[in-house]
Order: structure tokens, then C-alpha cells, then sequence
């Protein structure tokens, strides 16, 4: 092919446009068949939740039906969380007949394709060569999908799309196109928001002229001052949503819960060092990349420009300090909110989403300038089919490297394998609630649409005092009802919370049980009592009267009726 060179390298205003429809094509084709694979897993059986979506999403199945989860204190607490935006988005496609839980499956694959669409058209502004384009949009793809942030549907999944959006006519200077973006990265995702000012004054004081016999550009005042007035509006709107359920934690206080230490559900802290501050979900600003390959090629574009001479497409680059204003931005609301440690929730959000979008686009132009300085290099020493070959090798490396991963996609999805359970559950009234403490429960506000008292899963959301205080009171009297040899307590508790049924997981009432599970023994010392009475011989209450009051039964699992305890009396056992 004589025009190779200019096919895999050439600038674009050298390029036909047939060049950057292939290569926007074939960027976008990639994309699609990932999300196909996402959501042939979505569709695969009838019951299956996004692990996040089971907080995030089940509790908007009130829009369809606001008769749904009354008085739940787990449905409310999500709500009152969720952001403005998010919450407004769901509201309107249920309006439209759409319901949630439906549309948490369907929404990832566009998510993906409108983010790959803006990292192309990022990476275009930065290099104007499309596969540079190619390059930066495949390997975020990568990034999204090895990941379950964009497949969950929930507020994070649209950091991707709205922040790549914001740097694209950001770096076209769209004022109110930016501004839209800037006013929904506030409404989805307000994390997102504080970086996205930070970056806003990053690159008004670098285009600035602070000398005073200098005059200032008015467009600049106008453009900058414009974006933050946006910003301002809607983080006070934000800063006055009332907060039923806080104050939030603070960092002294969660150092003595177990959840915030070493496989608590929400653990923090670490002794680790490099753990704490690099690879921890919560604290790390770079918690789970999953490849590095864009990380090291991204990290070596400065390098590249530093001998510009050895790279002449280097010369075609422009506006990349912007990536260098999103890393300092980013990094500087990840320390700002380590030492306000829990008031700007976790410092990883605030980086490891755009150190991925940073190190894509990064490593995008980084393999470009590689591939145009071995073709002409190949063309200076006669050897252009060993280059070419060698050009299409790196191109082939970066497309099959999903292949090195234990999951691609990943979607954490949860699959329901009793459906039979769900629809016995959903039959009955819609107030009733369900106690248990087997993982299952965890499954039934989505697949069921009822209430229960308590799940063992991401339900557990220790940051707002109010809302964990009755978590935690909840769990340790579940616990300790559960495992109770008394009956009468058993039939206190039902009474209390109002318990219609319990479910019950064959070998529940095992010592082996409880200790193999990670929520229960966290909650201490109510775990290491029951563990003690069950190793003495000593059988729960509910163990004893569960063959008489089982209502349904499927598998593994059996529904246990509370009305039927409760006649019961120590006596009768």
C-alpha cells in the first residue's frame, strides 16, 4: 500500500475523509461489540441486577408504582443520596414507560459508545490524526469495561460520558455546550464537578496575562467567568439539598469501626502505605486499572516531546497542556479530600476516573508518534515492509489485550436462580418486609420489588451517621434473633420491626455459617456469642420451629411465615 504512511499517520489535513470515517468507524465498532457482550449478560435469564444497581436503582421502581416500599428505610436513604440529575433521568424514561430496572441494562452500551465518540473527537483536538483517535477511544474502552463503574447505571457510569463531553468543546470553546456539561457533571456526578473547576482555573490562570500594564482579554473573562458561574449555581443548589440522614462520618470516628479496616465492607484504611495511597479502592488514586499499558505509554508522552526532532508528528500537537491541568486538578481534590476526610466522600473518586480517560488519550498519542517514527524510519533505510509489519503488530498487541484479563466485560452482574422465590414474594402485599441473613435477600427489592430489613452487601453504607446507626442496630438485633435460643426474643424482634417473613438458607444455623461470613462477624460480640451457644449444642429458636411455619420452600432456601412464629411459645418447643 504506497500510501500507508499517510493512512496510519498522516495529519489530517492530509488525510481523506474517508481516513477519519474508517478509523471513527472502526474506533466505534469495537465499542459496539463490547457492549453487546454486556448485554448479552444482561439478557442472559430473567432475574439479573448490576451488583451497584441493587442500591442505586431498585428503590426507583417507585416511579412505576409509588406504592412500592413503604416506610423503607433502606429505599428511602438511596433516594434522598442520589443526585438531582440521575434521579430526574430515571424519572422520566419510567414516565415514558421504561422501567428502571429495564433501563440499567439497556443504558451501558450507549454510555460507551457516546464517551468512545468524545475521546475520539478529544484525542482528534489534541492530534489531529484519526488513529491517534482510534488508539485512545479503543484503549478506554478497554478501561470502562474492565471495570463495573458504566455497566452499573448508576451515577458514576456517566462521569465518562459528561467528562469527556466537557473537555471536548471545552477544547473547542463551545461556551454553552461546555457550560450544559459542566451544569450535568453537577447533577450526575458532583465529584466530577469540583475536578472539572479545578481544571477551569488551571487553564484560566495559564491563559491569562497577569502583568498589570496588560490588558485582559474580554472574552476570556467572559468565557471562564461564564463556566464558573454555572459551576457556582449548582454547587450551592447541591450544598442546600437537605441531608435527613448526616452529619457524615468523620475520619477519627470510622478508624474504630470495623467496616473502614483491613476486609471490612467499606474498608479504608490500611497499613499498607502504598496500598492507602495508590491501589485502595477508597483511599488509592489509582485503584483498580486492570492494564497498564496506557498508564506506562501515557507516562512516557512528556518524554516524547522532549525530543521533539526524533518524533516530527510531535509538531502537529496543540492544547495538550489541558491533560496536565486535568492530572493537577484531580490530584488536587484527591489530598483536599484526604484531609477532609469523609466531608468530600472518597478521595479515589476524585482521580481514578480521569487518570483513566488521561492515560488513554495519553497513550493514544504516545503509540501514534511511535508508529509515524518507525515508518519513516523504515522509508530512510529501505526497510518499510518490516516497519509496516511492525506498525500493524503494536496495533494488533493494544486490540488483544482484554485477552490477558481474568473478566472482559466485567459487569458484576447478579443472577437471580430462584425465580420461583421472587414471585412468591412479589404475590404478597407490598408492605410486608423480610428479615434475613442469607445473600439472597440481597436480591429481593430488585427481582421482587419488596422491602427487607437488612441486606449483607452494599446496603452496609457506614458514611452518614444517622442512616448507619440504624443499619448497624439492625444488623446486630438480626443477628442476634437469628442465632437466639429464646423464643420470646425472636418474637420480640418480629414485633418490633414489623417481620412478615423470614428467609432461611439451608445451613444457616451452623457455626461454619456465620463464621464464613464476612458481614455477620463483623458485628461483634454478637457474632462470637452465637458462634459459642451453636458449638455448646445449642439450637436457635428458629431452627426449631422452621419445618412448622415453612409457607414456601425452593431449593436451598425456605420462607418462613412470622404470623406462625409467633403463636408459638417456649413451651410448644
Amino acid at each position: 500500500m504506497p500510501n500507508l504512511h499517510r493512512f496510519l499517520t498522516g495529519p489530517l489535513e492530509k488525510s481523506p475523509k474517508s481516513t477519519v470515517i474508517f478509523w471513527l468507524i472502526l474506533t466505534l465498532t469495537f465499542a459496539t461489540v463490547y457492549g453487546s457482550l454486556i448485554l448479552q449478560q444482561g439478557f442472559s435469564i430473567d432475574y439479573v441486577v448490576q451488583d451497584d444497581a441493587r442500591q442505586h436503582v431498585f428503590w426507583m421502581q417507585r416511579f412505576i408504582d409509588p406504592e412500592l416500599f413503604p416506610n423503607d428505610w433502606i429505599a428511602d436513604y438511596f433516594q434522598s443520596v442520589a443526585p438531582a440529575g440521575y434521579t430526574a433521568f430515571y424519572w422520566i424514561f419510567a414516565k415514558l414507560g421504561i422501567s428502571p430496572m429495564l433501563l440499567h441494562k439497556l443504558l451501558p452500551p450507549v454510555l460507551g459508545l457516546i464517551t468512545t465518540v468524545f475521546c475520539f473527537g478529544i484525542t482528534m483536538e489534541l492530534l489531529p490524526v484519526p488513529v491517534a483517535g482510534f488508539i485512545s477511544g479503543l484503549l478506554l474502552n478497554h478501561y470502562i469495561w474492565m471495570r463495573d463503574d458504566v455497566v452499573s447505571a448508576t451515577p458514576v457510569a456517566f462521569v465518562y460520558p459528561l467528562f469527556t463531553g466537557f473537555l471536548y468543546f471545552l477544547l473547542r470553546r463551545k461556551l454553552w455546550l461546555t457550560g450544559v456539561f459542566v451544569a450535568l457533571l453537577g447533577l450526575f456526578y458532583p465529584q466530577c464537578l469540583l475536578v472539572a473547576v479545578g481544571v477551569l482555573i488551571l487553564q484560566f490562570l495559564r491563559l491569562s496575562d497577569w502583568r498589570p500594564h496588560r490588558k485582559q482579554p474580554r472574552n476570556l473573562y467572559q468565557f471562564y467567568g461564564t463556566l464558573f458561574g454555572i459551576a457556582a449555581i449548582v454547587i450551592i443548589a447541591y450544598m442546600f439539598k437537605s441531608d435527613d440522614y448526616g452529619p457524615v462520618i468523620t475520619a477519627a470516628e470510622a478508624k474504630t469501626l470495623p467496616e473502614f479496616l483491613k476486609r471490612g465492607k467499606s474498608e479504608f484504611f490500611s497499613d499498607d502505605l502504598g496500598h492507602f495511597w495508590f491501589t485502595g479502592q477508597r483511599s488509592g488514586m489509582m485503584p483498580r486499572f486492570g492494564i497498564i499499558s496506557p498508564l506506562i505509554l501515557g507516562g512516557i508522552l512528556p518524554l516524547l516531546l522532549r525530543f521533539r526532532g526524533a518524533f516530527p508528528l510531535s509538531d502537529q500537537i496543540k492544547q495538550a497542556g489541558i491533560l496536565l491541568e486535568i492530572m493537577l486538578a484531580s490530584l488536587g481534590m484527591f489530598f483536599l479530600s484526604h484531609l477532609l476526610l469523609f466531608d468530600l466522600h472518597l478521595p479515589s473518586r476524585y482521580t481514578e476516573h480521569t487518570f483513566r480517560i488521561v492515560s488513554a488519550i495519553a497513550a493514544g498519542i504516545t503509540v501514534t508518534l511511535l508508529m509515524d517514527a518507525l515508518l519513516i524510519l523504515g522509508e530512510n533505510i529501505n526497510q518499510k515492509t518490516i516497519t509496516r509489519v511492525g506498525c500493524y503488530l503494536i496495533l494488533a498487541a493494544l486490540i488483544l489485550e482484554p485477552l490477558g484479563l481474568k473478566r472482559f466485560p466485567r459487569t458484576d452482574y447478579q443472577f437471580g436462580y430462584f425465580p420461583a422465590l421472587y414471585e412468591f414474594f412479589a404475590q404478597q402485599p407490598k408492605d410486608i418486609k423480610i428479615a434475613s441473613v442469607t445473600d439472597e435477600v440481597n436480591n429481593l427489592p430488585s427481582f421482587s420489588q419488596r422491602s427487607i430489613l437488612m441486606g449483607n452487601e452494599g446496603y452496609v453504607v457506614p458514611y452518614h451517621k444517622r442512616y448507619y446507626a440504624e443499619i448497624q442496630e439492625r444488623s446486630i438485633d438480626l443477628i442476634h434473633a437469628h442465632y437466639s435460643p429464646n423464643l420470646a426474643e425472636v418474637d420480640q424482634f418480629i414485633t418490633e420491626y414489623g417481620i412478615d417473613f423470614w428467609l432461611i438458607e439451608e445451613g444457616s444455623f451452623t457455626a461454619s455459617y456465620l463464621k464464613n461470613d464476612r458481614w455477620m462477624m463483623q458485628y461483634q460480640p454478637a457474632a462470637s456469642q452465637a458462634i459459642a451457644q451453636m458449638e455448646k449444642g445449642i439450637t436457635p429458636a428458629l431452627a426449631t420451629v422452621s419445618d412448622r411455619c415453612t409457607v414456601f420452600q425452593f431449593d436451598k432456601l425456605a420462607v418462613l411465615d412470622s404470623a406462625c412464629i409467633l403463636t408459638f411459645n417456649s413451651s410448644d418447643l
